[in-house]
């Protein structure tokens, strides 16, 4: 499987001011996997060490963190000695008290060495980490493979490349095939165990009990990584994530969670789930300024989950219904196409929404890029009536508004039109 998250690791490797890194993300999105191909590709060796299956090593940096020790200690454990060509793995971390503050004496007293740390449900551990050493690590994150990645692993190497450059006039005759593999890719998602079975055997049944399968150890790791006394909370948020987006407003409503229920009641819970990786919280603005977060209405919120073939899986859609066109999921369509345009964009942006004060209009996403403020609109299939992005254009004035949808290019004065499989080059 080819990841362009190696490209980044590349640039780290190489960076002049490299800290120890850590790569975040959820369960099951490859974090393992990329650490190993990484050293195997670019390093003369790579030790691994997991923090979780060896117990012995749980205890190494309660002494001191002296690097020599620690060197010494990882030499004998992996069977493998360390020199400065040497990639050293440091999976699971979060087992390994003080594992996480060794980081910070890796980087001020032995930055020759090259650190890559990784482990189940690290957004939440750092979270919790009162001693993290703010400063002395580099961060990368680590997401489903996206729809860019599905193309490059299906041997469409050649219809990619015309895709990131662009080349509209090449790309017209390829438009309904690239809509057949966007719909493959809607009930595959990007889970990369997944998608290898599916590349590997074109068997959707085996594609739907994978997908079963990793839904079923996220609940499972509620109890064994969230407190006790939220992880009723946050399997009663989870269960709600399909109605929330499935109703023609996908703002979050707590009171479709339980009735009666209240902000301060899940809010611990919603922050465990997107700290996890498990979900993606988009909030709202009313004000489209610089920088976006100082704008936002953190109350106001949709929650999406962190990939469209999960989500599918969870919703239990048929594979009839999604591989071709098909009226009858209404409402549900519209949140399967915003959940894919959502972890297309999260790879590289930050996420908003903007509504109206009065509620009138409201756009899918707003993002932050380095000319200014990119409104999108994010249309199902073909119906390129765009009446909030009108009302937004009118008032704000956007040098260039994109609306996406399963139509082809087009170009008009204040507007772009991407077919949907070209939501990563956002």
């Amino acid at each position: 499987m080819q990841r362009l998250i190696i490209e980044k690791l590349k640039e780290w490797k190489e960076s002049k001011g490299r800290k120890p890194l850590i790569i975040q993300g959820a369960r099951q999105v490859g974090k393992t996997w990329i650490m190993k191909e990484f050293g195997s590709l670019h390093f003369q060796k790579h030790v691994y060490l997991n923090f979780e299956s060896n117990g012995r090593l749980q205890a190494v940096f309660e002494g001191d963190f002296n690097i020599s020790r620690l060197i010494s200690i990882f030499e004998i454990e992996a069977g493998v000695s360390i020199d400065a060509n040497t990639l050293i793995i440091l999976d699971e971390i979060q087992e390994a008290p003080k594992g996480l503050t060794s980081l910070k004496y890796f980087y001020e007293n032995a930055p020759q060495y090259f650190i890559v740390a990784a482990g189940s449900f690290l957004g939440v551990s750092l979270q919790k980490n009162h001693t993290f050493p703010v400063g002395k690590v580099d961060f990368l994150q680590l997401f489903p493979m996206t729809f860019e990645e599905f193309l490059l692993n299906s041997e469409e190497e050649l219809l990619l490349s015309q895709l990131r450059k662009r080349n509209w006039e090449v790309l017209r005759p390829f438009h309904e095939k690239l809509i057949s593999l966007l719909r493959i890719y809607y009930f595959t998602g990007g889970m990369p165990e997944v998608l290898k079975a599916y590349l590997e055997s074109k068997d959707l049944r085996l594609v739907r009990d994978l997908q079963s399968k990793i839904l079923l150890g996220y609940e499972n790791d509620f109890g064994k990584y969230a407190p006790n006394e939220t992880v009723p909370k946050i399997r009663l948020v989870w269960q709600s994530i399909i109605g929330q987006l499935s109703k023609e407003n996908r703002k979050f409503i707590y009171r479709q969670i339980k009735k009666g229920a209240r902000a301060q009641e899940f809010e611990t819970a919603i922050n465990w789930l997107v700290n996890s990786g498990l979900v993606h919280k988009c909030s709202r603005i009313s004000v489209p300024g610089i920088p976006l977060k100082s704008y936002a209405d953190f109350d106001a919120f949709k929650l999406y989950l962190l990939d469209v073939g999960l989500l599918n899986a969870m919703a239990g859609i048929d594979e009839k219904i999604l591989l071709n066109k098909n009226q009858i999921l209404k409402e549900y369509k519209g949140a399967m196409t915003e959940q894919y345009v959502c972890q297309e964009l999260k790879v590289n942006h930050d996420l908003f929404y903007w509504s109206a004060e009065n509620g009138s209009s409201e756009l899918d996403f707003i993002v932050q890029k380095s000319n200014g403020i990119l409104p999108i609109e994010v249309k199902a299939e073909e119906n390129l009536k765009s009446k909030s992005l009108s009302v937004y254009v009118e008032k704000y004035k956007p040098d260039l508004a994109l609306r996406l949808s399963m139509s082809f290019y087009r170009e008009q004065h204040w507007l772009q039109n991407f077919p949907l499989y070209a939501a990563f080059l956002i």
